[in-house]
């Protein structure tokens, strides 16, 4: 008796419905999205389909099955591959890959740590689907007698593809008004149109965002320099140059969030130097700061520090328009008679520094052909913290004054992994290995900042400096919301995962005798006209969308990369409006306004950044670089 044969194109249904479910599984396994209705879900289910029937769809133009079967299968493997990579790195950034982030193939080599952390044994799963449809050629008889398909029903099967398309984006449409217009948050996009789509659509706004420089003109940035002259904040005359010549010494902290300061770990201080500065006499001390970078981390932090312009959306400003005009921190600094210099000891193209650093005139970058670095003082990035103060103290005591230094620590970064030596505290006890080593890797940091202000003091360079702390952005991620909530004794809800994103702030002028705690909720946007003003340096002509924290005009509203925000009474976040006062859920009218304000401040930097508009701004005079625009803008 003849076993039966299955139908001719058994085998792309075999693939179309194996990656399908495979993709639904993964949605839940490997992605923390929030799920709130029965439409959410229903969309969930069905927005990978769309893009799945179409790519298996085009093995119907093969004659041959053979050729069928071997485009299905190498479909898979790159379906599964993109999917896969997409779950490792959100397991760290708790994010999805952008195209520019794809390009960032000089930071692969120094990422190796970080990646070998993220991968597990069970991840063979990610390609089920691709061994399915392999048992499937093997073992099912197939009826091969139709070699091609019909156009007719061809025709018929991509109309049933675009239909659920359509589907797909009318129920995203009434669950998400304008998914596609306001796209700032990337988990809202892969929750209502899939992964795959997703990509396409990040490959179409990539696409837009390069146009746009080579199409921008000066008339652009008319209605942005409108808002920023509109929302200006005049500096607090008390505070206005009160470091005025004094040396400028910035430390970005790796990683460091504010849930450690002032706290301990199973009876452990985390934090003792950082601790003693939030009472110290000389020491501003912001304990409602947050952080706003995005997928460019420690550049974005950066960027946010020299621009007081907010990051992109889908990767780094340090890889993807290092060549634009901007009129950073540095150039004003330069102005005044500064020595600006970056001191890193990392490889100089490291998120692109060393092109990125030339476009922000930072005169000279201290990289780690600048430092001896041997094999007791390395650290998986490069340099531990301590003797990198140690000898970075060691060049600026060689430097002209007044200098911009601008240091980067390196030791507290994911996988937060230390030698024997520098663990001065016990590891925790949850079931993160990751905030375990945390805790002793920024204990390890804090350490290393109290031999910065010691060597500063020996050297001679203390008195006549101020010092500016603060962290790049954060070191636990969403992923960690288990053990976060072991530690914090209490439910990490959106709202409190916002909170989270607070980062240390410190401002210490020594023997100014004008230190204190400060609450007003601000953001690393508003660290370039803080500073400046401190030392003296007006910015009133200045393209930046930040506001001087000591102003008495600076507004409680900081935006993060998402759209959401937080402002004294406000948090927006993953769709929901809170409560800031005790985190209840609210009715989403209240953040309206703020969203829409949100918006518009992201729309207005993208615009900028994307453009190249500062090419047409005169930082000297505060006008357009076109006749037309100085009209308007006189």
């Amino acid at each position: 008796m003849m076993k039966k044969k299955w139908p001719t194109h058994s085998i792309l249904v075999i693939a179309i419905v194996a990656t399908w479910m495979k993709t639904y599984v993964v949605y839940h396994t490997s992605f923390d999205m929030k799920i709130e209705n029965i439409m959410q879900q229903v969309i969930l289910f069905i927005n990978p389909l769309s893009f799945l029937l179409f790519i298996y769809g085009l093995s119907l133009f093969f004659k041959s099955p053979k050729a069928r079967n071997r485009y299905i299968v190498i479909t898979s493997i790159i379906l599964a591959g993109v999917l896969y990579a997409n779950a490792v790195f959100y397991r760290f950034f708790n994010d999805f890959i952008t195209i520019p982030v794809l390009f960032q193939t000089s930071n692969f080599g120094d990422l190796g740590a970080s990646a070998k952390e993220s991968i597990h044994v069970m991840d063979i799963f990610y390609f089920t689907d691709v061994f399915i449809i392999l048992i499937a050629m093997k073992w099912l008889k197939i009826n091969e007698k139709v070699s091609l398909i019909k156009p007719a029903m061809r025709r018929a099967y991509f109309v049933l593809a675009a239909a659920v398309l359509f589907l797909n984006l009318g129920l995203s449409e009434i669950e998400r008004p304008q998914l596609l217009t306001r796209s700032f948050d990337r988990e809202m996009l892969v929750k209502n149109i899939g992964p795959y789509n997703y990509h396409l659509y990040d490959l179409y706004i990539q696409s837009k965002s390069h146009a746009q420089r080579a199409l921008a003109d000066g008339s652009e940035l008319v209605e942005v320099n409108n808002f920023v002259r509109s929302n200006q904040a005049d500096p607090n005359e008390e505070m206005f140059g009160m470091a005025e010549k004094r040396n400028l010494i910035v430390v970005s902290m790796e990683s460091l969030q504010s849930f450690v300061i002032n706290n301990d770990m199973n009876g452990h201080e985390v934090t003792p130097f950082l601790n003693s500065l939030t009472k110290d006499k000389d020491t501003y001390y912001f304990s409602n700061f947050y952080h706003q970078t995005g997928l460019g981390k420690t550049s974005d932090s950066e960027f946010l520090l020299e621009n007081s312009l907010y990051p992109l959306g889908g990767g780094a400003v340090f890889f993807t328009h290092g060549e634009n005009t901007f009129h950073s921190m540095a150039e004003s600094l330069n102005e005044e008679g500064y020595f600006t210099n970056v001191m890193h000891p990392n490889k100089k193209s490291f998120w692109n520094r060393d092109m990125m650093y030339q476009s922000l005139a930072i005169q000279k970058y201290y990289d780690v052909n600048s430092y001896e670095v041997d094999e007791e003082n390395a650290v998986n990035w490069g340099m531990k913290d301590i003797p990198f103060f140690e000898q970075s103290v060691a060049h600026m005591k060689e430097m002209p004054q007044p200098f911009y230094s601008r240091l980067i620590t390196l030791t507290n970064h994911y996988p937060f992994t230390l030698d024997e030596e520098d663990k001065l505290i016990p590891e925790y006890d949850s079931n993160s290995n990751t905030l375990n080593k945390y805790f002793q890797s920024v204990r390890y940091m804090d350490e290393a900042l109290k031999t910065l202000f010691d060597d500063l003091k020996e050297q001679g360079l203390y008195d006549n400096s101020i010092i500016v702390m603060y962290g790049d952005h954060y070191g636990i991620s969403e992923n960690h919301n288990v053990a976060m909530e072991q530690y914090l004794g209490k439910e990490i809800t959106p709202y409190e995962s916002a909170k989270l994103q607070r980062v240390p702030l410190f401002v210490h002028i020594p023997n100014s005798g004008q230190g204190e705690e400060i609450t007003e909720t601000a953001g690393q946007i508003d660290l370039r006209p803080t500073i400046l003003h401190l030392l003296g340096v007006e910015t009133a002509k200045d393209m930046q969308l930040g506001a001087d924290v000591f102003s008495e005009d600076h507004e409680e509203f900081v935006v993060f990369r998402d759209g959401g925000f937080v402002t004294d009474k406000l948090v927006y976040t993953k769709n929901a409006c809170y409560d800031n006062a005790n985190g209840t859920e609210i009715d989403i009218e209240n953040c309206q306004p703020y969203i829409d304000r949100a918006a518009q401040e992201l729309g207005y930097s993208d615009k900028i950044i994307n453009g190249d508009l500062l090419r047409f701004y005169d930082l000297k005079t505060g006008n357009l670089l076109l006749d037309e625009a100085e009209k308007l803008n006189p």
